[in-house]
């Protein structure tokens, strides 16, 4: 049982939101709260510590904020799948997460059981984007160069992308596309040399933004 639960990290700088946070996920018999943190740099350096599987982020942060702490993530090689919780609906403050390699965002009043759902998601390598985000990386990037980029993939490689843009885990790609994981991997990672991107949340945003999949 131990092997399939997820390990859940806690970054807000309000203790009485991490309280509730931990209230509400300790009684899920699949997902353990193994920390807390208050601002975005103790949040990066607990995360080197305990290597959880998710880390719950906030946004607005004093000190070093959830974006610059995404950023630090990235640049350390965690592969801990962040869900940004917050209480900003503006996309000017989702969208620059999402860019900085969040995998998907919630806010601070969503119904506890939607919030248990999405850590399975995002776990489950999900990409939790939002029509209305969608929609503001298209309205931002349309001039982009990716059309060019986007040339290089192959067939299946551009079924891939389509895949990971819908939100689908590589098992599920697999499955959809009757491949083995480890070729999906591979396509995977193939998709993220040729466009240059740094993981699949980027590819997914990449996809949106050019027009792949069916976003």
């Amino acid at each position: 049982m131990a092997d399939n639960v997820i390990r859940v990290l806690l970054v807000d700088d309000h203790q009485v939101v991490r309280r509730g946070l931990r209230t509400f996920l300790e009684v899920q018999g699949d997902i353990e709260v193994v920390g807390e943190a208050g601002d975005g740099a103790e949040g990066v350096a607990r995360a080197q510590e305990l290597r959880p599987d998710v880390i719950l982020m906030d946004v607005k942060m004093p000190g070093t904020d959830g974006i610059a702490a995404l950023q630090l993530l990235r640049d350390a090689g965690n592969q801990a799948r962040v869900l940004i919780v917050t209480s900003f609906t503006e996309q000017r403050t989702v969208v620059p997460a999402l860019r900085a390699g969040a995998a998907g965002y919630v806010y601070k009043d969503v119904d506890p059981v939607a919030l248990a759902d999405a850590i399975r998601s995002v776990h489950a390598g999900h990409v939790l984007l939002q029509p209305e985000v969608a929609g503001a990386l298209l309205a931002q990037d349309n001039a982009g160069g990716g059309t060019g980029r986007a040339n290089t993939l192959t067939d299946r490689e551009r079924e891939v992308l389509a895949l990971i843009a819908d939100g689908r885990s590589n098992r599920e790609i697999a499955r959809a596309l009757v491949l083995s994981e480890k070729t999906v991997k591979t396509h995977v990672s193939n998709i993220l040399m040729k466009l240059d991107l740094a993981d699949r949340t980027q590819a997914a945003l990449w996809a949106v933004r050019n027009g792949v999949g069916n976003t």
